[in-house]
């Protein structure tokens, strides 16, 4: 049963309605313009900008205005709320963009849902979700800003639209923001647990009982700090399992939801009762079944920050973890979860 959302501050909805399902592809920067409009009704010179731009949210348009941005018969306006009226007319300056590192351009994006405010992709594995000291390599908010140039401008750091993470390696739905608005609100709901996040792994043995909760704190490994450990005094950590699909004793499918966002949580959660994902090789060990750690954000739960609406988004399993369920299966005739189905 999901949590009730707190009350959100009411946000623009996206006009253009949303795009479900779909790849995008970028274009590196763009030059400096002017666009101009003529006016047709009495409106407020935000909401007139909006409607005239389509790309720009009726957020966006207020900062812009503010900014300076925005012309009404060549004089500058800085109040949002000025009349402007039919014949008028309105230039707005768009700044360059500034060019993207080409390996961010050629990342796609499978997009699960997006409007105005929000952006849910189906992240692939093998892609680290933001900058890190040391890395140098392209990351998903830059290969989002590249599809999404108004993420650059949430804020100054290389995390503006991050909400949440998932590792390097697990696959899955994930949220992001396109407004520093939604990006508030989307990681408000994370730190008052009011998601509702549910994995699929394919972990090492046959866990007994076949459901149970894992309640442990996480907290640096006294002998690795670079991993996590269960220990005494760490952040409180929860995790509820379920047996989906048993292989003998060499594996199982898992379901598994988590109540808490600790770094590496479900695998050091696994890890400690005796079952660690296939293939982690940092908490267990490497599989013939698969090349990376066997673990897929399958569901993710939020309230839209566009309209209030509760909305679950669901990134079916990858090929990888589709090919070893197959393999398993093969090895271990068994009845296919319901919830997955045949994957053939």
């Amino acid at each position: 049963m999901r949590r009730r959302a707190a009350r959100l501050p009411r946000l623009p909805r996206w006009r253009r309605g949303s795009v479900q399902g779909r790849a995008v592809t970028a274009e590196a920067g763009s030059r400096p313009e002017t666009r101009r409009f003529e006016v047709r009704a009495e409106d407020r010179l935000d909401r007139a900008v909006s409607l005239a731009v389509p790309a720009l949210s009726r957020t966006q348009a207020r900062r812009w205005v503010e900014e300076g941005r925005v012309r009404v018969d060549g004089a500058t306006a800085t109040k949002a709320s000025t009349l402007v009226v039919a014949g008028q007319v309105v230039e707005v300056e768009f700044p360059a963009t500034p060019a993207v590192d080409p390996r961010a351009v050629g990342v796609p994006l499978t997009v699960l849902y997006e409007d105005e405010h929000t952006l849910i992709l189906d992240k692939q594995p093998g892609l680290v979700v933001h900058p890190a000291e040391g890395l140098d390599e392209v990351t998903l908010i830059e290969a989002v800003a590249a599809h999404y140039p108004e993420v650059r401008e949430i804020d100054d750091s290389d995390r503006g639209g991050v909400v949440h993470r998932l590792d390097r390696d697990t696959s899955g739905v994930i949220a992001l923001a396109k407004s520093a608005e939604a990006q508030f609100i989307l990681k408000e709901q994370f730190r008052l647990r009011e998601t509702t996040k549910a994995y699929l792994a394919l972990v090492e043995g046959c866990p007994e009982p076949p459901e149970g909760i894992i309640d442990a704190p996480l907290g640096p490994d006294p002998t690795a700090p670079y991993r996590r450990a269960v220990v005494e005094h760490g952040q409180s950590a929860k995790s509820q399992y379920r047996v989906l699909e048993q292989y003998g004793d060499e594996a199982a499918l898992l379901e598994v939801r988590i109540f808490t966002g600790r770094t590496h949580q479900i695998r050091v959660h696994l890890t400690a009762v005796g079952h660690p994902v296939l293939g982690d090789t940092l908490y267990g060990h490497a599989s013939d079944a698969i090349g990376r750690q066997a673990l897929h954000a399958w569901r993710l739960g939020v309230t839209l920050a566009s309209n209030g609406a509760w909305r679950e988004f669901v990134a079916p399993l990858p090929e990888d973890m589709r090919a070893a369920v197959r393999a398993l299966r093969v090895r271990h005739p068994v009845r296919p979860a319901p919830e997955i189905g045949a994957l053939a």
